[in-house]
């Protein structure tokens, strides 16, 4: 049976407030995020690279979004789950789950960020 998906190709993360929300990401992935304003809508930009495997992705801050754990839930690639988790819950985040073996496709944790998502991390080592 033919099928007109492909991939995943964009995320959206709500927040309730974005200062407090690019700090907590800034800290806990060690990275800068980039501020942009769309009418109504304030988000920061994660991290990526055009023509590179992944999602790309942003915080939301509008005001139909509302942060959550129920719900689709977005996984994060890092290089070190236990040092990413560590980040989180140093920046005020809650540890869900911590780092557990998936078999051959690698390891996962979860937490709970500075506005209440769940989010995941994945990596393959």
């Amino acid at each position: 049976m033919a099928t007109s998906f492909q991939h995943a190709v964009w995320f959206e993360i709500p927040v309730t407030d974005m200062d407090r929300a690019i700090a907590f990401y800034e800290a806990v992935f060690e990275t800068e995020l980039k501020r942009q304003e769309m009418g109504p809508l304030t988000m920061a930009w994660l991290p990526s690279e055009q023509g590179q495997y992944g999602a790309s992705g942003t915080l939301m801050l509008a005001e139909s979004y509302v942060p959550s754990h129920q719900g689709s839930m977005v996984y994060l690639n890092t290089d070190d789950i236990d040092a990413t988790l560590g980040r989180a819950e140093a920046q005020g985040g809650k540890i869900l789950n911590p780092k557990m073996s998936i078999g051959e496709f690698g390891f996962v944790g979860h937490f709970e960020d500075s506005e209440g998502n769940r989010i995941g991390l994945h990596n393959t080592q």
